[in-house]
């Protein structure tokens, strides 16, 4: 990246103040300077005036310029089941999406990132192949306790736990009284805790129907499953003081109770995901286990009240929680809800598929960016990404926000075509990505993400 400058005009840049024609300018990765849409090169401040190798571009009429998203929720699987996601395919599908950064979950990977030498096999595998910028959540289970301090000095964002099954063996889930101790421990350090939020008595005592009737799928992961796990996680934070966070709420029935915390000033966090502000279930048919995750996908009266939640500040952001899997897991059981793999792939259309939503609403295109990169780049705590200012970094996005496409599953660039968008008309493009001022993604097909790009991201760390 040595004395690299790339120089981006366009009609519409979304800075913390918000759209205006700009001029950005980028020299070794960083932001310069913001100047006026026409100025000649040479006008910029002493400096930030380009003086070695420099790529000039000029969007064309109706693309913006957006800072990169920050996806928080990202299972990549590698390694150990690399053949569910791999970071090449995760990344590349990253960029063509507009994701810059992505948070790696310490599940589905064989071993899970619960040590520091599960850390390291990560760090590892996406070295050489990380297109887009990368870290890492760590996790903990039972027999990790008591131990978390020294992964968290390794770098790691925060600790995932689950209080009900987690679906694969090496990550077992967490009880009340184990959860409470994990929130003192990760508290003495003001680390962060992250809770897959279903309590698993009310899904035991729920009811459980194999079968292809969504319906059936829905009862039994109740609302009440995420509302008594979410009230056992405010109870935790409230003895021990540890920051939590909420993971894809899915149940609007819960937002009460988190009003009511945050109000009362505990160090809570909540996120949403695309699926649940995209599709209800009245829309999902008999057998289609491409819709198939856990919490589920609810109600249309439900999903009104999620984005409302969003508009209030209940919900602090939008994560893709992309959680993808074989085509055999995924469709291989003859349409039974009960036995599918439980997530959804949509790292590559979450920004579309929440902004032909959004939009819907009459929610602004700079309010869904705050929500998918300001708001998760807080939160991670990555002062540099998500925002287009002077000292950030130039993770940006050419974006035709009123350009449409319809999706199809076969050429997106995750590992396994299957995904609940498939076959879905969302509205908005993204043309081109950079990655601290390098293209790692061009829809002209200059840098083709199927013949791969240059490693341009980062391994970060807390």
């Amino acid at each position: 990246m040595r004395d690299q400058h790339l120089v981006i005009r366009a009609d519409a840049v979304l800075t913390p103040e918000g759209f205006a024609p700009l001029t950005v300018h980028v020299h070794n990765g960083v932001i310069t300077h913001l100047g006026p849409r026409d100025a000649p090169l040479s006008e910029a401040p002493t400096g930030t005036a380009p003086t070695g190798s420099t790529r000039e571009i000029i969007l064309p009429p109706g693309h913006v310029l957006l800072p990169g998203i920050v996806d928080t929720h990202v299972h990549v699987n590698e390694p150990g089941r690399t053949e569910w996601e791999g970071f090449a395919s995760a990344t590349a599908a990253a960029a063509a999406g507009g994701v810059t950064t992505l948070i790696d979950m310490p599940l589905n990977s064989i071993p899970p990132t619960v040590t520091v030498a599960a850390l390291e096999l990560k760090r590892a595998a996406a070295q050489p192949q990380a297109t887009v910028n990368v870290g890492f959540w760590g996790g903990v289970i039972p027999g990790t306790l008591g131990t978390l301090r020294s992964l968290h000095d390794a770098g790691v964002f925060g600790f995932k736990a689950f209080l009900s099954d987690s679906g694969v063996d090496e990550f077992p889930a967490l009880s009340t009284a184990q959860l409470h101790a994990a929130g003192a421990e990760i508290a003495e350090f003001d680390g962060l805790l992250l809770v897959h939020a279903e309590d698993p008595a009310v899904l035991l005592a729920a009811p459980h129907v194999s079968g292809p009737r969504y319906q059936d799928f829905v009862a039994g992961r109740p609302d009440a499953a995420e509302h008594a796990a979410i009230a056992t996680v405010i109870d935790v934070v409230q003895r021990t003081g540890v920051r939590a966070h909420i993971l894809h709420l899915s149940s609007a029935a819960a937002l009460p109770q988190l009003r009511e915390a945050k109000a009362c000033g505990l160090p809570i966090t909540v996120e949403t995901c695309p699926h649940y502000l995209s599709f209800t279930a009245e829309e999902i048919a008999d057998g289609l286990t491409a819709f198939t995750c856990c919490p589920p996908i609810r109600s249309r009266a439900n999903q009104h009240l999620l984005w409302q939640g969003l508009e209030d500040g209940v919900i602090d952001f939008i994560a893709s929680d992309h959680s993808p899997a074989t085509l055999d897991l995924k469709l291989g059981h003859g349409g039974d809800f009960a036995r599918a793999w439980g997530g959804i792939s949509g790292l590559q259309v979450s920004l579309p598929a929440v902004w032909t939503r959004a939009r819907e609403r009459g929610i602004g295109l700079d309010q869904v960016v705050e929500w998918m990169s300001g708001a998760t780049a807080r939160f991670a705590g990555l002062p540099t990404k998500g925002r287009i200012q002077v000292g950030a970094d130039a993770d940006l996005v050419a974006f035709a926000p009123h350009d449409t496409f319809r999706v199809q599953a076969t050429e997106l660039l995750h590992r396994n075509p299957v995904t609940a968008f498939d076959g879905v008309l969302l509205t908005g493009v993204v043309h081109a990505t950079w990655v601290a001022g390098r293209s790692v993604f061009e829809s002209t097909g200059i840098h083709s993400p199927r013949s791969g790009v240059p490693r341009s991201g980062a391994l970060l760390t807390r």
